[in-house]
């Protein structure tokens, strides 16, 4: 059972990585808006996904501390792919480049942690590993969004 609670918990072993571990962890989120980005209602089911991820993640980050001995222990990433999901929410099929956008932005706030990240960050228990890194992501999705909505709605784009 502890195999099975740290494959989900490193997000079948990207967080097992001895270098930012974090980054690789985001793949896992990655793959997955990659792998919905096909389907119809793409931000329906990537808020479902997110949703899992979050629950399992909840409930997966005591065992994670216990097994660790420490609060948010590095090889645990599911947080990181949840938020991940949580910035890439908008988008409908999203390209390779906007994933990758996405990807950049998420784990720019995830890393620097502005007001209140940090904060959320000393919850205790499953929900504060997992809650900083919410909070990462909707910064994320607002990063990306903006922009690419005043590109989209501008007289001059193409979509207009």
């Amino acid at each position: 059972m502890n195999a099975l609670k740290y494959a989900l918990a490193t997000s079948l072993w990207l967080g097992a990585s001895p270098v930012a571990p974090g980054t690789f962890g985001t793949l896992g989120g990655v793959a997955i808006a990659w792998a919905l980005s096909g389907t119809d209602l793409f931000s329906v089911w990537v808020l479902v996904a997110a949703a899992v991820v979050t629950a399992v993640g909840i409930a997966l980050g005591p065992w994670a501390e216990r097994t660790a001995n420490g609060k948010d222990p590095g090889f645990f990433v599911l947080d990181e792919v949840a938020g991940y999901l949580l910035t890439v929410w908008w988008m409908e099929g999203p390209s390779l480049l906007a994933l990758l956008v996405a990807f950049c932005a998420f784990r720019l706030f995830d890393i620097a942690k502005p007001w209140p990240i940090r904060r959320v960050e000393r919850v205790g228990g499953g929900a504060g590993i997992v809650l900083d890194d919410l909070v990462a992501g909707v910064y994320g999705l607002v990063l990306v969004m903006v922009p690419a909505r005043l590109l989209i709605d501008a007289p001059w784009s193409v979509a207009a």
